[in-house]
């Protein structure tokens, strides 16, 4: 009788059937030095195009010399007094036009391909979009020496020490951190790169203009002064000028802190979860 296709012999004379071993998970090691890879691609191409710098350093500078020579003897009286009370806000504008430029950027891998080349490879998910925050992170760090030089050699001053300086730099680092998710999320959500530019400078017009980074709170409306008050970007402003130019530091850099914390454990897991949905 033949034998069935089942039975001991046939299955028997089969060759062995190979169960291909998955790819082991990476680990957080792995992951962490996959993201500094790609945030060494994105800053390698500065030495290819310094003009990524521009928006960093030029712009700020061009602010400060319109607000302290054309509005500063109108607003404080005199330009000197005006400088010590701007400079700080000038620092963190610096870093809300930088954050700006992580959606941006992500926008534009995804539009020329080379996300879906590295997708390919055996690469961390998160290191791409990690990397882009850490690239822009880079950027705000270079971008506030920067402006802190220009701002010293037009009159200001640091009137406390060395580890405020650094803990000021710090915070507005963290803070521009924290846009920097939020801006992913736009870049990774929006259809198109106009759009993406569009609103990534859009929204963060009511957290520059409604602060207290131009103006005193006490000169505006009580209305908008209920806003400006619980601002992230007044919280973070009046924290630097406290570290840098003395007065209350702890109110200021505590709210801030609880915001930063805040946006990053929101909009960091929905920019994780819209890289990898996107397309």
């Amino acid at each position: 009788m033949t034998a069935t296709v089942n039975s001991p012999a046939v299955l028997a004379s089969r060759p062995p059937v190979v169960v291909p071993a998955s790819a082991p998970p990476l680990g957080l090691g792995t992951a962490v030095r996959h993201a500094l890879v790609m945030a060494s691609r994105n800053l390698r191409k500065l030495r290819g195009d310094p003009g990524q710098l521009l928006d960093a350093t030029v712009m700020p500078i061009v602010f400060t010399l319109a607000f302290v020579y054309v509005f500063g003897g109108a607003i404080a009286g005199d330009t000197g007094s005006y400088i010590e009370y701007f400079m700080p806000g000038i620092m963190a504008l610096t870093v809300t036009i930088v954050s700006r430029t992580t959606g941006v950027g992500l926008a534009v891998d995804f539009g020329t391909g080379i996300v879906d080349r590295f997708r390919s490879l055996p690469v961390a998910r998160s290191a791409v979009l990690a990397g882009r925050i850490i690239s822009d992170a880079v950027r705000m760090t270079i971008a506030q020496f920067v402006i802190l030089a220009f701002a010293v050699l037009i009159g200001f001053r640091v009137h406390t020490g060395p580890l405020e300086l650094l803990a000021a730099i710090g915070l507005l680092v963290g803070f521009g951190v924290a846009l920097s998710c939020v801006s992913a999320v736009i870049g990774l959500t929006a259809r198109s790169l106009p759009t993406v530019d569009t609103i990534a400078t859009l929204w963060m017009v009511p957290l520059q203009f409604g602060s207290s980074m131009f103006v005193p709170v006490e000169t505006m409306p009580g209305w908008l002064q209920a806003f400006v008050k619980v601002n992230p970007m007044t919280l973070v402003v009046d924290a630097c000028r406290g570290l840098l130019s003395g007065g209350e530091v702890a109110g200021p850099a505590l709210g801030a802190s609880i915001w930063i914390v805040g946006a990053v454990a929101v909009f960091g897991p929905i920019a994780v979860l819209r890289y990898r949905v996107k397309r």
